[in-house]
């Protein structure tokens, strides 16, 4: 018989399982985003190349409203185990996808139209898929730990990355250059198809949430899209705060091994070892600061990482770019590390808090993968076309910047908010939360 304390464990690594599979596709497809282009999007020039596979990344971010629409209406309707499941289907025939489609050498144009269709349908079950864990961990939390179980949902990401960057690694020892570019970034999906066995069986032990559970009330999709509506205001504010942590997200994760290889011109031993520590530094951090928030408040956290991520982001990456080296990457993207964790741990469990009840999960996805349609996921592509248009190999500097004034002034609009009794969230997000002692 498992003790309660154990129980909680295991549910947590169970519902965040399916979220380390799509963190695992999106980093593997960011980190191999030249050689995918010379495989699916082969030109003359490279640049074309890759930039075609970096919009490939990020046109599946297109689909994540659709996703967060839809299937975050059917998981406020139906359960969040159903739809975790559901979510995790969808996502692994998306993975196959991308591990067994042939070139375009062999059979043309077919294969970037199945590749694009593949990071569709892996967009549409990830518009929804972290919502889903998000709420789930939420309602599942022990009274005064909400922003620690939540943090588990992002920190999951993290294992993902630092398992991709270390098989990088792993693969980069093993196999020459010209074998990687050819046909070694395959192995890396081909492993994600052997994970997704075990993490079905993972997903179907979940148990539904005691808070879905005793609701009495199931809204229909109409009425789930109707309370979007009329919170309409909230759900923007949502998108606002996610915008700092997707761009930095995916700045510090999937665009450095471009970045560090066609910008910084550097080894790929040297940014997959550096992206591994950004891993580990990501998975340390955000449930410290998730802690942390649950003790001082959401607000405190989130002001002070968007402030001086707006004030330190640009002149380091400017550093970066005056002498690359190991050291100065691995540095500046530590740094950038600590900001994004810092803010990311506190942000989640925020957008849980703010968001109305019956349609939680619909409106924490819809604001998240809004965020991440408009602006994340296509951060590689910005950063890099930036690059090209000014010839400034700093401007990643300050695209995370604009994203943290953006989540500076979400962060005003809560205050503001709270301050003129709008809306009483469930939990506190200015000082110290009421609900932080331990139970």
């Amino acid at each position: 018989m498992f003790s309660p304390r154990k129980t909680q464990v295991a549910n947590v690594v169970q519902v965040s399982s399916g979220n380390f599979l799509e963190m695992y596709d999106f980093t593997v497809f960011g980190y191999f985003a030249s050689a995918i282009g010379e495989a699916f999007f082969p030109a003359t020039d490279h640049f074309v190349s890759l930039i075609s596979s970096l919009m490939t990344f990020g046109v599946g971010f297109l689909m994540r409203p659709i996703g967060a629409l839809i299937l975050g209406a059917y998981i406020d309707r139906y359960g969040r185990r159903a739809g975790l499941i559901l979510t995790l289907a969808l996502m692994s025939v998306g993975t196959f996808g991308l591990a067994f489609t042939p070139g375009f050498a062999v059979i043309g144009i077919a294969a970037p139209l199945i590749i694009v269709f593949s990071r569709l349908l892996q967009g549409f079950s990830a518009g929804v898929e972290l919502g889903g864990v998000s709420v789930y961990l939420a309602e599942l939390a022990t009274p005064g730990h909400k922003g620690f179980y939540v943090s588990w949902q992002s920190a999951s990401q993290q294992a993902a990355v630092m398992f991709t960057a270390l098989l990088g690694v792993v693969l980069g020892a093993i196999l020459p250059v010209q074998a990687m570019e050819q046909w070694g970034w395959r192995i890396p999906f081909l492993i994600g198809c052997l994970i997704i066995p075990v993490l079905f069986l993972l997903r179907r032990c979940l148990p539904e949430t005691e808070a879905f559970r005793v609701r009495k009330h199931r809204p229909s999709a109409n009425e789930v899209w109707r309370t979007l509506i009329r919170n309409w205001g909230l759900v923007l504010i949502g998108v606002m705060m996610v915008t700092m942590t997707t761009v930095s997200f995916y700045l510090i994760t999937a665009y450095t091994p471009t970045f560090a290889k066609h910008e910084l011109r550097l080894a790929p031993m040297t940014y997959l070892t550096v992206t591994l520590c950004v891993g580990l530094s990501n998975f340390i951090w955000l449930p410290v600061m998730g802690a942390l928030s649950d003790r001082i408040g959401r607000i405190p956290i989130l002001a002070s990482a968007t402030v001086v991520t707006l004030l330190t982001a640009y002149p380091a990456m400017l550093w970066l770019t005056a002498a690359p080296s190991f050291t100065r990457l691995l540095i500046v993207e530590l740094w950038l590390s600590f900001l994004y964790a810092s803010y990311n741990g506190a942000m989640v469990v925020a957008l849980t808090e703010i968001m109305p009840e019956e349609v939680r999960t619909t409106s924490f996805s819809l604001a998240y993968s809004l965020a991440n349609a408009l602006f994340g996921g296509f951060t590689p592509a910005i950063c890099e076309s930036l690059i090209k248009a000014t010839g400034n190999q700093a401007m990643p500097g300050l695209w995370m910047s604009t994203a943290a004034a953006i989540g500076l002034i979400a962060t005003l609009l809560i205050i503001r908010r709270e301050k003129g009794g709008e809306r009483e969230p469930a939990a506190p997000l200015i000082g110290r939360a009421k609900n932080s002692a331990r139970p």
